[in-house]
């Protein structure tokens, strides 16, 4: 079993940055690491992820160029930088992994959740 655990949400202006974290618990972690977020009324929704076995990592077009996802292996980890955040990016986050190391986008791709960080940007 693997457990994962959010850390970093909060509230920021407009333009500002957050960096949140995940850290998976357990075992030691080899597969991918997602993040996905929903906001109120909204379906969750992919937001970015990375593989342990290396290659790009993947965004979503909505967050290319001002979110970076990065791993720690030595702490089954990773973080996710939000930099110029906009209003629409306030949702609940949630990290998200599967034991396989190619990238999925669907939600039910994936075997384990974190309960969520929230993030809000005031205008």
């Amino acid at each position: 079993q693997v457990q994962l655990v959010e850390s970093g949400g909060g509230l920021v202006q407009a333009g500002g940055s957050l960096r949140l974290s995940c850290a998976a618990s357990g075992r030691t972690f080899y597969g991918v690491m997602a993040w996905f977020r929903q906001a109120p009324g909204r379906d969750r929704e992919f937001v970015a992820a990375i593989s342990w076995a290396g290659g790009s990592p993947k965004y979503a077009d909505f967050v290319k160029d001002r979110f970076t996802i990065s791993r720690d292996d030595a702490n089954s980890a990773q973080s996710l930088q939000m930099n110029n955040l906009k209003p629409e990016d306030t949702a609940v986050y949630y990290c998200a992994a599967r034991g396989a190391t190619v990238i999925h986008t669907r939600r039910q791709s994936y075997n384990y959740w974190g309960r969520g960080t929230q993030v809000t940007v005031s205008s």
